[in-house]
């Protein structure tokens, strides 16, 4: 059933896990007609909810949004809704090439009763700022009981998403998030929305965000949780102690010690280069770490550079032993 009230900004605290879209073994294969290990699907929004994340996305980057059919999705959106059971929010992918599809996908997330959507902008091209800001708005009138996080993904959706962006989208009150990546003008487009939209910055970058601001800057979006989520919740922890006793040396020693580990992912290029490989790389950690099974990735991104994936399986198998220690409560 549909949820009865939207979430606003004030729902939005804490961590925010993002989950691989699970394949079956033959998923590499373009004759697979049903590709997602729907066990998996339950398995890790059950096991992300008892470990206490705070909300779950999918159907992303890594998610493989762009190559499961709409068939694989709706079939995989029921799942996690009803393995979450209310618990915790859910929100889906519902990216496509157009406003029209796009709507019908997210009508169709709310009639089973997801909460909300991380929503990019269509990717075929390039839009300017009017027009990437009435794609949000044309969503939001349409499905206006669904929450929006907008998916600000530069690399993936050939758009800078700038300052007058954030300050168009700001007046949808559907727009109550975003998946942010870097923190350079955080500050800048906080204060453009007045605090209408709650940043997500990655993990890695939530300490940073959280002096930076601490009573607002309270929630962030990790791509880790799938890898074990012990440490992401000790990441959220202690930066909230922190900002409660001003005593930051347990939050940065914590981040501190997950950093290098995480690391290991990003090729040479930085961001750019990873977002060539982005599911590759990220599936290869999720594997490697062996939280859960990610399975192979679907055509037509099944390969990458074997010294990228070297370092996304030493980022997977060190995010498992950072876990290790947080439970032994070495960390």
């Amino acid at each position: 059933m549909p949820r009865r009230d939207r979430l606003t900004v004030n729902d939005v605290h804490g961590a925010w896990a993002i989950i691989p879209t699970p394949a079956v073994d033959n998923a590499e294969d373009w004759r697979c007609e049903d590709s997602i290990d729907y066990d998996e699907v339950a398995k890790a929004v059950d096991g992300l909810i008892v470990g206490g994340v705070d909300a779950i996305m999918a159907q992303g980057t890594f998610g493989e949004g762009a190559t499961i059919t709409w068939e694989e999705k709706k079939k995989m959106m029921s799942v996690m809704v009803e393995t979450a059971r209310g618990r915790k929010p859910i929100f889906v992918g519902v990216t496509t090439l157009n406003t029209r599809d796009t709507i019908k996908q997210l009508k169709h997330a709310r009639d089973i009763g997801a909460d909300g959507t991380m929503l990019g902008l269509p990717m075929w091209q390039v839009c300017d700022v009017p027009n990437a800001v009435r794609f949000y708005r044309d969503v939001a009138e349409a499905v206006p009981e669904m929450a929006i996080c907008v998916y600000a993904n530069p690399e993936a959706f050939k758009f800078q998403f700038p300052t007058p962006f954030w300050a168009g989208v700001a007046e949808i009150p559907q727009v109550i998030t975003c998946k942010y990546i870097h923190i350079g003008q955080l500050s800048i487009h906080t204060a453009v929305t007045k605090k209408r939209i709650r940043f997500l910055p990655i993990e890695f970058d939530h300490l940073d965000a959280a002096r930076i601001d601490p009573e607002f800057h309270t929630a962030f979006w990790s791509p880790c949780a799938n890898g074990g989520p012990e440490m992401t919740i000790r990441i959220r922890d202690t930066v909230k102690e922190a900002v409660k006793t001003g005593d930051w040396s347990t939050a940065l020693r914590v981040w501190g010690a997950a950093a290098p580990v995480m690391g290991h992912l990003m090729p040479p290029g930085g961001f750019p280069e990873f977002s060539r490989y982005n599911i590759q790389l990220d599936k290869a950690r999720i594997n490697a770490s062996g939280w859960m099974k990610a399975g192979p990735c679907r055509p037509p991104y099944l390969t990458a550079p074997a010294n990228y994936l070297e370092g996304a399986v030493k980022a997977g198998k060190g995010w498992a032993e950072l876990c290790a220690k947080v439970r032994a409560g070495e960390l």
